[in-house]
């Protein structure tokens, strides 16, 4: 009897090699059926930190465990075969040094499967990056606005207009001089997103920045349209699933509410054969 071959999964050097290419398909998954849904279109399946604020509810990333992304983490690679698997290092768990994020980076990758670790800010996370990369963990950057910092930003915003500008192109520069595969670049201008594009040698994935990226991701609920009272404005809904599925919740609940059977059009017959 033949065996099929084994699916190969998407690399970090796969990536690289595919810079000012196809675009590249990324998204987010948290769990394993969702990871399911989207391996097959997806080059990259980014388990991030921002599963504190879809799945959890917490009111920003700052609230993400460790232990929270190794759960996730498992539950997506097992969910999935083509794509890269990448896993946010959450807030706290790299920060204070090169040496607390390997440690950090080695638990996600031996205890998820996954194929590389996401982590954020620019010029002064280089260094880490460096020592992460030497000691074999594949690292994408993520620089612009980026959410662990949500406070000392004062919000959401967008990151790099005017002079600012040449410090998030610095930041991109210094993370993949480092060795970052690939640059998150995060609510930046389209200007400044397509020059640096062009200045890198590695892959840009934007959200909420250029076309000209090399190549895009988005939180798979605001792309689905999962949530009915949040929209980013950079977001295209695809679907509006929230709106249906509260209608669905609501027919349920009438069928219930009027004694309706809530499944297929038959009971079964009680004990006595009747």
């Amino acid at each position: 009897m033949s065996v099929g071959a084994a699916i190969r999964r998407v690399t970090p050097p796969d990536l690289v090699a595919r810079k000012g290419g196809a675009p590249l398909v990324c998204l987010t998954a948290y769990t394993t059926p969702v990871a399911r849904l989207v391996d097959a279109q997806c080059d990259v399946i980014l388990v991030g930190d921002s599963v504190g604020m879809v799945l959890h509810g917490l009111p920003s990333t700052l609230g993400v465990t460790l232990d929270m992304m190794v759960l996730h983490g498992q539950a997506v690679m097992r969910g999935s075969d083509r794509a890269l698997v990448v896993v946010d290092l959450p807030f706290g768990a790299y920060e204070s040094g090169p040496e607390q994020a390997f440690e950090a980076a080695v638990r996600i990758l031996r205890e998820t499967g996954a194929g590389a670790v996401k982590l954020e800010g620019g010029a002064y996370m280089a260094p880490t990056i460096a020592f992460l990369v030497a000691r074999g963990v594949p690292v994408m950057a993520h620089v612009g606005l980026t959410p662990q910092s949500v406070n000392v930003f004062g919000g959401y915003k967008v990151q790099g207009r005017g002079d600012d500008g040449d410090r998030i192109r610095a930041d991109a520069r210094a993370v993949a001089d480092a060795g970052a595969f690939a640059v998150v670049l995060e609510k930046v201008p389209d200007g400044l997103a397509s020059i640096i594009t062009a200045d890198l040698w590695v892959p840009t994935i934007g959200i909420g920045a250029s076309a000209d990226c090399d190549g895009q991701i988005l939180v798979i609920d605001d792309m689905l349209g999962l949530f009915t009272d949040f929209r980013p404005r950079f977001v295209r809904r695809y679907a509006e699933l929230g709106a249906a599925a509260a209608a669905a919740v609501a027919a349920y609940a009438d069928d219930v509410r009027a004694r309706r059977f809530p499944g297929p059009d038959h009971v079964f017959p009680d004990e006595t054969g009747a």
